[in-house]
């Protein structure tokens, strides 16, 4: 009969729910609180979860707990079993045990010496796949394994700003994360660890981690693995591939499948068939198996968790040794912090190759992007001294320029880059992405920045909104679009980039009207040049190698070089603006849809034009459709009414009060664009 138990949990994190649905299948478990030093989160899943939130981990060991459940960061994982243990309390600790092995020992001769049991959650170990594996080596199917790959792909959520989570405050720790699970795999197939060398790369599938691309080799006493870890691989897999000796197992965590290549006594040709049939056949077997099995909930998220818990209170009722022990766990701790902390070293020496400066002229977020960059190449050939905030560090140090990297949405890496500046050029911005990244980035990426300019005393805040923000549906078909439009009244339904783009203004326009906050606003049009291309689906989109336009192709565009708008900030930089004037930066030469194409792509130029009245029924259609399942249509029939509003454009206050024309204008920088596209035409 199972034993009554009474247990608490510390960490109110992603983790924290899984801990909660195990417990809740382990007979005679009873969940008596969860403690977060965030109060307001212990408060929040405690609601979700329909648990008591307690004050202190003293406070749940008072409320009967004598299992503790340490769900907390991994820095923080040695304190609080410590902690635990000196209470009293059995420990379940999520991996990694420690970030050090001094503390691992220290855990493991407490424990002793109190008679508690500690667990260490290496949940692989118990996912229903790899205990197949596991089984089927120990019964010699694969004969002597000599090595393994594992290939993991990742994702976190979405960041949607504010203090950074754990995974983005340091530079080991997705090796910390992720990289701990191949170590304990490797150490249950191939024996103990005897060496692990590793290597690490940035290259952008997810641009707040200092490394998303991972490589570890590992040699073991029995064999050799490799282990991948990518936020750039797509599809994302979880894969082990075991070698052995007489025959090579694959196993899909993802997908819930096995498959098996072995040797036979076969003819090699014959052997190859046979293989390639046992390789795809039992797939398809296992993967409609596994997908019932889920549904009825046989399967589980996060199953080995489910299980391993489930394990470590069987022991503890039967007075056995802990599923997964102090002792298994130190050696996977000792070689996770060896890489973790080489990647920590590494990240901090390429950080310090980009000293800050006291004081910086200017400093240009989004210096990335196509717009930003090219005004920081505009601010260097002047000879100017200039401060970049970047998601990532550049390969080398450029002369006279100071770089900050960091997210737009991290108020702390903002503060830093815009201390010390005494202008501040905004153009930093999400581009793609859904609202998350949108209010992320562009929404509470200008708060931050209002925020640091106001804190510490910018001369000037330049603000790079846009035109979408405007009310491009509201009008009478030809009027013009001005500083003097309404703003956009249903920017929803426009999509994310205009309903960030607007909330960004407003949340400017108030720091000016507010806080006196000195700030230009300059709303560029339809920008090409540079890195951005002039033929872009505004004009026509490219489908099955004939050009599509919507609409009668007579739409006029509100395009603008590059040059020229760069123009217009360094005049925004330089002049005595500062009362929060809005300036709209758009060509007065007035071109078509048709008339791009026909300058892009000579007047030979064939394309296929879609009916306004088609477009909007297809527009409809798609709102219907997926309204009925749930979600919004990216191309709702409001979306398409502005899009394809005949409207034309002006700038009032650009000449006036910015003392800006083009020099370059639109028909010269396609000109420009077109002799580069083609040289020695």
């Amino acid at each position: 009969m199972a034993t009554a138990r009474r247990v608490g949990l510390v960490g109110a994190g992603y983790i924290c729910e899984y801990h909660v649905a195990a417990l809740r299948r382990v007979p005679g478990a009873e969940i008596v609180g969860l403690f977060d030093l965030d109060a307001a989160r212990a408060a929040e899943a405690g609601r979700r979860l329909g648990i008591a939130a307690r004050s202190s981990l003293a406070a749940l060991r008072g409320a009967g707990a004598e299992v503790i459940h340490v769900l907390t960061p991994p820095h923080t994982h040695a304190r609080v079993a410590l902690e635990a243990v000196d209470l009293g309390c059995h420990v379940l600790v999520e991996k990694p045990l420690a970030t050090d092995v001094a503390d691992c020992r220290r855990i493991e001769e407490a424990a002793r010496a109190k008679g508690l049991e500690v667990c260490v959650c290496h949940s692989l170990l118990y996912d229903p796949q790899v205990r197949l594996a596991l089984n089927a080596v120990r019964r010699g199917q694969l004969g002597r394994v000599v090595s393994m790959d594992i290939l993991r792909g990742s994702s976190y959520p979405p960041y949607g700003g504010g203090p950074l989570p754990p995974q983005y405050r340091s530079a080991g720790y997705p090796f910390r994360d992720l990289g701990v699970h191949a170590l304990y795999l490797f150490q249950a197939f191939l024996g103990p660890i005897e060496r692990v060398e590793a290597d690490w790369k940035s290259l952008g599938g997810d641009t707040n981690l200092a490394y998303d691309e991972w490589r570890a080799l590992v040699r073991c006493r029995d064999g050799l693995g490799q282990f991948q870890l990518s936020w750039n691989a797509k599809p994302m897999q979880s894969q082990i591939i075991i070698h052995g000796t007489k025959g090579v197992r694959r196993v899909d965590l993802f997908l819930m499948f096995q498959a098996l290549r072995a040797a036979t006594p076969l003819p090699k040709p014959a052997e190859r068939v046979w293989n390639a049939m046992t390789d795809s056949v039992q797939p398809l077997l296992d993967v409609p198996r596994s997908v019932a099995a889920f549904a009825r909930g046989k399967v589980r998220p996060y199953h080995g968790l489910q299980d391993l818990v489930a394990a470590f209170y069987t022991a503890l009722d039967a007075g056995a040794p802990a599923p997964v022990s102090v002792a298994e766990a130190t050696p996977v701790v000792d070689w996770t912090e060896r890489i973790a902390c080489a990647a920590d070293r590494d990240h901090e020496a390429r950080r310090a190759r980009f000293p800050l400066s006291a004081t910086v002229p200017v400093l240009v977020t989004g210096a990335g992007g196509a717009l930003g960059s090219a005004v920081v190449e505009r601010l260097r050939a002047r000879g100017q001294r200039v401060r970049i905030f970047l998601r990532r560090f550049p390969a080398e140090a450029l002369p006279d320029t100071e770089v900050v990297v960091g997210d737009l949405g991290d108020p702390e890496a903002v503060r830093r880059a815009v201390r010390g500046s005494r202008v501040v050029i905004h153009a930093g911005a999400a581009m793609t992405g859904g609202w998350t990244e949108h209010q992320c980035a562009t929404v509470v990426g200008t708060e931050n920045v209002v925020a640091a300019c106001l804190e510490h005393g910018v001369d000037k805040l330049v603000h790079i909104s846009s035109m979408s923000v405007l009310d491009w549906a509201g009008a009478a078909d030809g009027a013009p679009l001005s500083e003097a439009t309404p703003l956009e009244p249903r920017a929803e339904e426009r999509g994310a980039y205009t309903r960030a783009k607007l909330e960004a203004e407003r949340i400017v326009s108030r720091a000016v009207a507010e806080r006196n906050l000195p700030v230009v606003i300059l709303r560029p049009g339809q920008i090409f040049g540079g890195r951005i291309p002039l033929v872009t689906p505004a004009v026509a989109r490219r489908v099955a190698g004939r050009w599509l336009e919507l609409g009668d192709g007579r739409l006029v565009l509100p395009l603008v070089y590059m040059d020229d708008v760069i123009d217009a900030v360094l005049a925004a930089t330089d002049g005595g603006l500062r009362g929060g004037e809005v300036i709209q930066i758009v060509d007065g030469e007035e071109l078509t849809q048709e008339d791009v194409l026909r300058l892009a792509h000579g007047e030979a130029v064939r394309a296929i034009r879609a009916p306004r009245a088609v477009v909007f029924m297809a527009g409809g259609l798609s709102q219907a459709l997926l309204g009925a399942l749930g979600k919004k249509s990216p191309l709702s029939v409001y979306r398409l009414k502005s899009a394809l509003a005949r409207r034309r454009f002006e700038s009032h206050h650009a000449g006036p009060l910015l003392g800006w024309k083009p020099r370059v204008g639109v028909r010269e920088g396609i000109r420009r664009i077109l002799s580069q596209d083609r040289p020695g035409a």
